[in-house]
């Protein structure tokens, strides 16, 4: 089963990972003021998730693909790594689809 982990980056944000349960992360969030901000976020990943057409599909300049996943709002909540062919996005997609809804909390001290 995949987690959420937690952490603070050293300007004093908060950040989520989404891992799986190999351990890879599937899905990074954006830097939060306040780490409540960053658990809302966690909730909005966990809400929007199961909803593929909340995924945009992306190619980057360097010709490898990720992906977006945005809340109602259309903010972007999570982003993925690069992926070296469109397969390896969609089984990303997959598994933060799998993962993200029942995934447990954990944070990580730097």
């Amino acid at each position: 089963m995949g987690k959420f982990v937690i952490s603070s980056r050293k300007n004093g944000e908060f950040q989520f990972n989404l891992k799986a349960s190999n351990g890879q992360v599937i899905l990074s969030s954006e830097g939060y003021t306040t780490k409540a901000a960053c658990e809302n976020g966690i909730s909005s990943v966990k809400k929007n998730a199961p909803d593929i057409t909340k995924f945009d599909k992306l190619t980057a300049k360097n010709g490898k693909f990720y992906f977006n996943l945005k809340a109602g709002n259309g903010q972007i909540i999570g982003s993925s790594e690069m992926y070296e062919s469109e397969a390896g996005r969609t089984n990303g997609i997959k598994s933060v689809q799998e993962n993200a809804p029942d995934a447990p909390v954990e944070e990580v001290s730097n």
